[in-house]
């Protein structure tokens, strides 16, 4: 089965999660007026001319305007005892609320999130209420973080977090180009973008933790009762480092913002590999693509009885992250 036809069952599953709009957010106002269709569709062309400098083939996303749709909503429950991988992990119950009050109303004594997200990657995604209303920054990265999922057939595990770092990169190499006389404009890029990196190794140092107190529990070495006083002093740190309000984290939201922040030091180190070059990261990565262990390899290779499970998501991303080394030495000639 091809990532573009499992596609469409991770998406049943997790109840249509959105890729690459979960981690990243703006400190800056949504627009007092949405933008008019002249001006996103200006917008998309020129950032469509933009990826095509850097690379990616063009896609059916946001050609179109959804006026129905404000966002897309997400519902997940998961065990307070139980740390998941990322979203993708079969710990999760992924459901169908539209609201937070009918998300929490789906399970009791269990971690719940309630969010909304823009865009779904992979379906020829169209604009939305809320992105015509989204500051230019977020705008910006919704179009290159999705149209960059439509290049790749990697796991979720691994794209996530290459897009993430490519869009990074290009949003600034974009800022650069069209802001070059206009200092603020650059300077919102830059600093959306270098929070959106900081997140992602903070969130990563924060689930490094808990994976820690999680396996004590594992071993019985610690009660469920002091794991979940301990965990709860972790996630009140991650919140203030973070920015993010009291109370609102947990294992859910946790698991899905690793599927984005896990392997990010390593897309950020093939960045520099390449001079920071996006054009040349994109073209080492389709060579990755496609010289990867295909998902049938992985499952023979590790003896994996489950292709469904959170062994084969961790031995698939696994087997990308030895094909990149791999590529990377030999560019090197070791």
């Amino acid at each position: 089965m091809t990532k573009r036809s499992a596609c469409l069952l991770v998406l049943a599953l997790l109840g249509a999660l959105s890729a690459g709009c979960m981690l990243q957010r703006s400190d800056e106002s949504p627009l007092a007026a949405p933008r008019s269709e002249a001006e996103w569709t200006a917008l998309v062309s020129e950032l469509r001319s933009f990826e095509g400098r850097i690379g990616f083939a063009p896609t059916r996303n946001f050609f179109a305007y959804a006026p129905g749709t404000e966002a897309y909503p997400h519902c997940g429950h998961v065990s307070r005892l139980y740390l998941p991988y990322s979203y993708e992990d079969p710990a999760i119950q992924w459901r169908t609320a539209a609201t937070a009050e009918e998300c929490r109303a789906l399970g009791t004594d269990s971690d719940m999130s309630f969010s909304l997200s823009e865009a779904l990657g992979e379906r020829e995604t169209p604009v939305t209420a809320s992105m015509r209303s989204a500051p230019l920054t977020r705008f910006v990265y919704l179009v290159i973080h999705e149209d960059c999922h439509d290049q790749f057939e990697l796991p979720y595990g691994i794209e996530e977090a290459l897009c993430n770092a490519l869009t990074y990169r290009a949003m600034q190499q974009w800022a650069a180009e069209k802001f070059s006389g206009k200092p603020l404009q650059r300077l919102a890029i830059l600093r959306f973008t270098r929070e959106g990196s900081k997140d992602s190794h903070a969130a990563r140092a924060h689930y490094d933790r808990l994976a820690m107190l999680y396996a004590r529990h594992d071993r019985a070495a610690i009660a469920p009762a002091v794991l979940l006083e301990e965990r709860a002093r972790i996630f009140r740190v991650a919140e203030r480092e973070l920015a993010w309000p009291k109370g609102s984290m947990n294992n859910v939201w946790l698991a899905n913002t690793m599927t984005y922040a896990r392997h990010h030091a390593t897309m950020e180190r093939v960045l520099e590999a390449h001079g920071g070059d996006v054009g040349r990261t994109v073209a080492f990565f389709k060579e990755v693509d496609a010289a990867r262990p295909g998902p049938a390899a992985v499952v023979a290779r590790y003896g994996i009885k489950d292709p469904t499970g959170l062994e084969f998501l961790r031995a698939n991303e696994a087997a990308v992250v030895e094909t990149i080394g791999k590529r990377l030495a030999a560019a090197r000639g070791v």
